[in-house]
């Protein structure tokens, strides 16, 4: 069952919608706006309903969400070198708003659109037409991405096709805080990345080349352990993002769909077990966090994000293209999905 209800207008008064997609005790409501998940409320360990995603109660504060909380991410999620993307021999300069590169879709990226939307039966379809030289990329872009909610599970579908040869990463930046949004941090939460491999950046945070591997480093979850463990080890690519801010490349290379991370909070007993079928994704602690929430001050690590993507930066760096290109071909369809599933456990 969904529902639609107004949330709330622009600064420039268009109508943001909420639809709130049911699934018994549990229940999610996602904005036409961005494309956000506004809430995901699932039932604790006493069955009592706790939301698990952070965010804003009113469009103002989406429209000056700095961390882009729960909101779609495109054309190209996370970072491109300085931005300069090559397409067909032609050169392309992307606006730059990370230290020197292009970050999340860059000025104004799909976080910050209204998206047309369907109800179809327990299916929320959003859709959005990307122009030719929107933000500077190349050819029109149409993205679909599908919400479901069933059987405690939270998925994403996500297609998308163009007419000219572009680039494309698409993504969802949802901040998960098991103890309930507005609890504290999420140094207690027990975490699992299946992966061996993250990829080490530049001192502005892009990853130039290489793989690094996690064993008997801080980096490695491949054994269940407390995300606040490690995450103030001396180690140089840690105090670089100070803390978790990495990208993880997956075991899984062969796009099936597959387990790939899981998350618990002794607390609330929540576990929520991870989904994809790409091959790597972005671990961040929410080192950057400083906002008013919904219910509480959102400070450092107050969540956590696991942005399931192509490894960032892979349109110039071949190696990590060669595992998955974020190059799109005109007429090709670009399909991906990702999943949060929802129980909880007694320990």
């Amino acid at each position: 069952m969904i529902t639609t209800t107004k949330f709330g207008k622009t600064a420039d008064g268009r109508e943001v919608l909420a639809f709130t997609l049911r699934d018994g005790n549990a229940s999610a409501t996602v904005l036409n706006f961005g494309g956000i998940l506004q809430s995901l409320v699932v039932p604790d360990k006493n069955g009592t309903p706790t939301d698990v995603v952070l965010g804003y109660n009113t469009v103002q504060g989406y429209e000056q969400n700095g961390g882009y909380l729960g909101a779609l991410i495109g054309r190209f999620g996370n970072r491109i070198g300085k931005g300069k993307l090559t397409v067909d021999g032609k050169d392309y300069q992307l606006f730059c708003n990370d230290r020197g590169n292009h970050l999340h879709g860059g000025k104004e990226g799909f976080n910050k659109k209204i998206w047309a939307h369907a109800v179809d039966g327990e299916e929320l379809v959003l859709s959005y037409l990307s122009p030719d030289g929107e933000e500077n990329y190349p050819g029109n872009l149409q993205v679909q991405v599908v919400y479901t909610l069933r059987g405690g599970e939270l998925r994403l579908r996500y297609r998308a096709v163009a007419d000219k040869k572009t680039v494309l990463n698409l993504t969802n930046h949802a901040y998960f805080n098991l103890n309930g949004e507005g609890d504290g941090t999420v140094l207690d939460h027990v975490l699992w990345i299946d992966s061996g491999e993250i990829v080490p950046t530049d001192p502005t945070m892009i990853p130039v080349g290489g793989f690094r591997k996690v064993l008997g480093t801080p980096f490695d979850f491949n054994t269940p352990k407390e995300i606040g463990r490690d995450i103030e080890a001396d180690d140089p690519d840690l105090k670089q993002g100070n803390g978790y801010d990495h990208c993880y490349v997956l075991k899984n290379r062969d796009r099936a769909f597959v387990k790939y991370a899981a998350a618990k909070s002794r607390k609330t007993g929540i576990l929520m077990s991870c989904f994809t079928d790409l091959p790597a994704v972005q671990l961040y602690t929410g080192n950057g966090l400083h906002q008013q929430g919904k219910t509480a001050y959102y400070g450092k690590r107050a969540a956590f994000c696991l942005e399931t993507q192509a490894i960032p930066n892979n349109v110039n760096v071949p190696e990590y293209a060669a595992i998955l290109s974020s190059y799109l071909n005109a007429g090709d369809v670009y399909e991906s999905e990702t999943a949060y599933r929802f129980e909880t456990v007694s320990d």
